[in-house]
């Protein structure tokens, strides 16, 4: 989008959202005729909408996330075109209207950024961040409090090897081809498995009810940092490590894995199961962040709907 010199009613928007995904199809918008369940886009671009923008509203996602996967902090951007008479909306505003429109779903916008007119929230990403939950020793769904049904994945086992899962973690880390742990997509032609992964920690977690739960359950957290990630490769490199804490992978067969550059070769293992998984964070340069002086002293200290 390029702005005329006529054209301050006309922006675009960095928005951070958050959601539990268990009722949607994941984070992208769904095709009418795929399903009854819709995508967190759809919900977003709806409520968009009923802020009666001049121009088709359409969202660009930084990072998809699976069916049943949640986001703590997702992100996206979109052109933002008011009638003549119309301020463009103050950041403030824009998060206030858009989580009213927002109310009767699982999905809120935590802040807004007025950005420049070439920012892209996918390509201009530095890292995303995401974290794996696992409870252990839960010999059915039951055992977990409600504040856990669809937020971790249950375990039967009481312990894990973690000496053991952080030594193949340590496989991973760094840049490799990571064709092993991608799952077959549509655009699986068209994207290098070439990835670098610059964190993976395994550290305790908690219950999110843990002071008020009648026993105590132990909790892990798996996090992943990289700049972008394959098509699953996140919850396949979980169920990998997962493998080795319970004894049925070893450390050298993680790293023959990593080495066969093949997706076939990780057919007989079990990849986690979307609910454990939480995007955390897209990071941005401060600078992408920042509107050029001229531009930010244009913007209209407030706005209406």
């Amino acid at each position: 989008m390029t702005l005329g010199p006529n054209m301050h009613n006309c922006a675009r928007y960095l928005i951070f959202f958050q959601y539990i995904g268990t009722k949607y199809s994941g984070a992208v918008k769904v095709p009418a005729h795929q399903g009854l369940k819709r995508g967190v886009q759809d919900h977003l671009e709806d409520a968009l909408r009923r802020l009666k923008p001049l121009n088709p509203v359409s969202l660009f996602i930084s990072s998809r996330t699976d069916t049943g996967v949640h986001a703590l902090s997702n992100s996206a951007h979109f052109d933002l075109q008011r009638r003549n008479d119309k301020p463009i909306f103050t950041e403030n505003v824009l998060v206030d209207a858009l989580n009213f429109h927002l109310r009767k779903e699982q999905i809120r916008v935590t802040s807004a950024h007025r950005v420049r007119d070439d920012f892209h929230a996918r390509f201009c990403a530095r890292s995303r961040t995401y974290v794996y939950r696992l409870a252990l020793g839960i010999a059915h769904h039951a055992d977990l409090p409600l504040t856990e049904g669809d937020l971790c994945w249950n375990l039967h086992n009481m312990e894990l090897d973690v000496g053991a899962m952080r030594e193949a973690a340590d496989v991973l880390v760094g840049t490799h081809d990571f064709s092993s742990f991608r799952a077959v997509s549509s655009d699986l032609p068209f994207k290098s498995p070439v990835k670098t992964l610059d964190v993976v920690n395994i550290r305790p977690g908690g219950s999110f009810a843990h002071a008020h739960f009648h026993r105590d359950i132990p909790f892990w957290e798996l996090t992943f940092r990289s700049r972008s990630f394959l098509y699953r490769q996140v919850r396949r490199m979980t169920g990998a490590l997962v493998a080795v804490g319970q004894g049925k992978l070893s450390v050298p067969q993680v790293k023959a894995l990593l080495e066969a550059r093949d997706s076939l070769a990780y057919a007989n293992l079990l990849a986690a199961p979307p609910q454990g998984l939480f995007l955390t964070r897209v990071d941005y340069r401060e600078t992408d962040l920042q509107l050029p002086q001229q531009t930010s002293e244009e913007q209209p200290p407030t706005s209406v709907l």
